[in-house]
């Protein structure tokens, strides 16, 4: 894994309300479904791997066997430290560093997969990310999501966008109400496949749209490569 170098000589620990509330609802997520969610999303992945977004490692113990090494990244300290306590018991190589999916730390062209669960909504721009994406891509090199996503019904749709400007607050960045798989078409990806399914992430929640989508890197195509 070609990674450009990043450390940490000091961490303070500091619990933050979205990794805390993140940390509480993630599980009951992966109780529902989410688990399954992630299993379908991983399971074609071979070689060096980037995920972007890592959370609390919750996807650690579901990379297939032809992974090799996985570069976790976790910005927010809180999760970061589950992470790294989730990744010396996987049996993974994983590596949890607390860099953004804005920079990633790797070489260009060096990275046989990325992996973005959950982390798309809330990134402050989808483009500048998907540019980074596209860049630490070798050619042919795949971009597996599992994201919420904006309704195809226009009423949703309208709630969405008029719930974001208070959701995106509570909610570490987080807008309900984008079209991320546009976005990644925009940005220069090629689509594989993409399952859109309704998904409720608790018991009194109405279903919200959701996606799980293979998108590959096809030579100097992706905006930023």
């Amino acid at each position: 894994m070609n990674v450009s170098g990043t450390s940490e000589t000091a961490e303070e620990y500091r619990p933050s309300r979205f990794g805390r509330a993140f940390y509480r609802v993630g599980p009951e997520m992966d109780r529902r479904g989410a688990i399954q969610h992630r299993v379908r999303m991983l399971s074609e992945l071979t070689g060096n791997v980037v995920e972007i977004g890592a959370g609390y490692g919750a996807t650690f113990w579901l990379y297939p066997p032809l992974v090799t090494e996985v570069l976790a990244l976790e910005p927010d300290a809180f999760l970061r430290r589950h992470a790294r306590h989730a990744a010396e018991h996987s049996g993974l190589n994983v590596r949890v560093v607390p860099d953004m999916a804005e920079s990633i730390p790797c070489d260009d062209a060096s990275m046989d997969a990325v992996v973005s669960s959950l982390v798309l909504c809330s990134v402050e721009r989808q483009e500048t990310v998907l540019a980074e994406i596209g860049r630490v891509l070798k050619p042919g090199g795949v971009l597996v999501f599992y994201e919420h996503v904006r309704s195809r019904s226009r009423m949703v749709a309208g709630l969405q966008d008029l719930a974001t400007p208070l959701w995106r607050r509570a909610a570490g960045g987080c807008r309900p109400n984008r079209d991320t798989v546009r976005a990644i078409t925009q940005a220069g990806f090629t689509m594989d496949s993409v399952e859109r399914f309704g998904f409720r992430v608790n018991a009194f929640a109405p279903p919200v749209a959701h996606v799980i989508g293979c998108a590959r890197r096809v030579g100097a195509e992706v905006a930023g490569a």
